[in-house]
């Protein structure tokens, strides 16, 4: 069946299944179940007949609306905190994957800038990091303890010291998408350049595994979530340059309402981050062994979260599971 057949014959009951979802209508289990199944299988036929169609893209958007739908609706599902981060926010999020790759890559190639620049330019990480910071560093090293500086204050202060920074610094990623996206790129390009030179500077003093062993305890989780917040300032700033068939005033709101869920997802890894930093990454004597566990099991909860489990679910609905 040609594409335009196909939405001719069933465009009155996505319309209307439409509104019944955004007006909020009483719409009995069975009902919504029946209606659910129906765009499901519609939406497998466009993506195997018409895959990357407005109208696949239009299938799935409904089917994922209902489905949030029914989750809410069942009875053992009263816990919105809890339903929102294991079924609600993965499944939405799947749609945002391009500009989180496109975040890591931006992230990734302004932190090779950086270590390039401090490679070539003595005075670079100076300019970075500061003066204060570099000398202070310069002089753990002469003490046989580089990564003195992550013992300096107490667990508790820096745990809350951190957390409450790197939530500002997501923040900051956020909001400034309202810039048309260009205040996102430069909290990433800080960030990304900071990281890059910070590295090369211990690269430079033959610390690089000391370092990067100590830093990503909690850095893995850290930099993730920048890069992750950094995806919902882009996703603000598409909504400005790129309103498609709403007006620029109706895609931004969407856009600011998509963002705001993105950030409120990292919270409880910032936390997690922060933690890190100030109980664990410390203990600079703990074993290789031990630090490349917890680094690899960082990476793959924020790997399997933020990329595979929106995957999956959006299979499930896909495949009218």
């Amino acid at each position: 069946m040609r594409e335009a057949a196909f939405v001719k014959q069933n465009k009155d009951k996505w319309l209307k299944f439409e509104s019944l979802l955004k007006n909020n209508t009483n719409i009995s289990p069975d009902e919504l179940s029946a209606s659910y199944v129906e765009i499901t299988d519609h939406l497998s036929y466009a993506n195997t007949f018409y895959r990357g169609s407005n109208t696949a893209k239009y299938l799935n958007d409904l089917a994922s609306h209902a489905h949030r739908k029914i989750y809410r609706n069942k009875k053992e599902s009263k816990n919105k905190f809890v339903l929102f981060y294991t079924k609600e926010f993965p499944l939405f999020f799947y749609q945002y994957q391009k500009q989180l790759l496109f975040s890591f890559i931006v992230f990734v190639l302004f932190a090779i800038i950086g270590a390039y620049s401090a490679a070539n330019d003595d005075s670079f990480v100076r300019a970075v990091l500061g003066d204060a910071y570099v000398n202070s560093t310069l002089n753990n090293i002469e003490n046989d303890d580089p990564m003195a500086v992550y013992k300096q204050a107490s667990e508790t202060d820096m745990f809350l010291g951190i957390t409450i920074n790197n939530v500002r610094v997501g923040l900051m990623a956020f909001t400034f998408g309202v810039l048309a996206g260009l205040g996102t790129l430069i909290v990433i390009m800080q960030n990304a350049i900071m990281l890059g030179s910070f590295q090369y500077f211990f690269y430079d003093k033959g610390l690089l595994w000391e370092s990067a062993r100590t830093i990503w305890i909690h850095g893995t989780i850290e930099i993730s979530v920048i890069i992750i917040a950094a995806c919902a300032g882009l996703v603000v700033g598409r909504s400005i340059l790129f309103p498609k068939t709403y007006s620029r005033l109706q895609s931004f709101v969407t856009g600011i309402k998509d963002g705001l869920k993105i950030v409120i997802s990292t919270v409880p890894f910032f936390i997690i981050a922060g933690f890190l930093e100030g109980f664990v990454t410390r203990h600079t004597e703990m074993p290789d062994v031990l630090a490349i566990l917890i680094i690899s099991l960082s990476l793959m909860l924020i790997v399997w979260y933020y990329v595979l489990l929106p995957h999956r679910l959006h299979k499930k609905i896909v495949d009218g599971k």
